[in-house]
């Protein structure tokens, strides 16, 4: 086996998910007729992304709360409009359609066969699992997701990259420091700040009434930041136009809490944790069983024959 430079990559395993779900067919299925077109699309996505980018370390980072309360106390119409059943006292159940709610126990049980990692936190989204284990990882990181507030990530110093799918799992674009100031004309990171600015629909993030992209990245590039944009909105001598400046002001309330929300949390105690990629599966007696239950012997073999060539490689 030759050694390998360490190379960690996280999984926004939901976003792949629900892009599997939608882009395989729904006549992917298994021999009892269930639909395993996600289960099929992810162990694809996987596969692809381990041979072409060939880490030491993998993770799929999970939603164990995708609309955490605190980010809802703070910001109420936070991820609102994806509420399917609003538990009091409880997690809100997410809108997801029953043929992908019933495959992702089918998800979880093959990932753990093979013996890759799964990740969540009680009361953190997956994007803060994320954030937490690429900060001072001490290795290179590539995090996939089709999420853009992950872009805060970003950091070259730190060899921190966002392989971004909006476009497709095979269409990623690297995302690299350089990348984000050309794309939003401000610093990766500054990114939250530009996004609690101009707001987030698929969030629900009303963001400064008035204010887009533009204007809250030219905001950045002279204040440097939202306390910075609203000391100046708050000084009479500040070169801050009149109506930029009443747009900060009448905001106040939103932009105390904004950042608090749109920041991934960088410091959750995770415990020890494996994180390396198996070379051979965990369990290959019970990845045998369910690659013949669920119609998944082609991408599991796939997978098992991708990770076998990256261990002696």
């Amino acid at each position: 086996m030759t050694d390998r430079p360490d190379r960690l990559m996280l999984l926004d395993t939901a976003s792949l998910y629900f892009r599997a779900f939608y882009g395989v067919p729904d006549t992917v299925r298994a021999p009892d007729g269930t639909p395993v077109n996600a289960v099929r699309g992810l162990l694809e996505f996987i596969n692809r992304l381990v041979d072409e980018y060939r880490p030491t370390h993998l993770v799929c980072c999970w939603d164990n709360d995708w609309r955490p309360q605190w980010r809802v106390d703070l910001i109420p119409s936070y991820k609102a409009h994806r509420v399917e059943q609003v538990v009091p006292g409880g997690s809100d159940i997410e809108e997801v359609p029953d043929p992908l709610e019933a495959q992702i126990p089918v998800i979880v049980e093959v990932l753990d066969a093979f013996g890759i990692a799964i990740i969540g936190a009680d009361g953190y989204e997956a994007d803060d699992v994320i954030g937490t284990l690429a900060t001072g990882a001490g290795m290179p990181v590539e995090v996939v997701t089709g999420d853009r507030d992950l872009f805060q990530l970003v950091d070259d110093a730190a060899g921190v990259r966002v392989l971004y799918t909006g476009r497709g799992v095979g269409r990623h674009e690297r995302i690299t420091e350089d990348v984000v100031l050309e794309k939003y004309a401000v610093r990766a990171d500054q990114y939250a700040e530009f996004a609690s600015l101009r707001g987030d629909t698929s969030d629900g993030l009303p963001g400064v009434a008035g204010v887009g992209e533009k204007t809250a990245a030219t905001l950045l590039q002279r204040f440097d930041s939202i306390a910075g944009i609203r000391a100046a909105a708050l000084d009479p001598a500040s070169e801050l136009a009149p109506g930029p400046r009443r747009k900060i002001l009448d905001a106040a309330d939103y932009l105390d809490v904004a950042l608090d929300v749109t920041l991934v949390t960088r410091d959750i105690d995770l415990g020890e944790r494996d994180l390396r990629l198996p070379a051979t599966p965990a369990d290959p007696d019970a990845l045998i069983a369910l690659a013949a239950r669920w119609n998944l012997e082609t991408p599991i073999a796939k997978l098992v024959q991708t990770l076998t060539a990256g261990a002696v490689q």
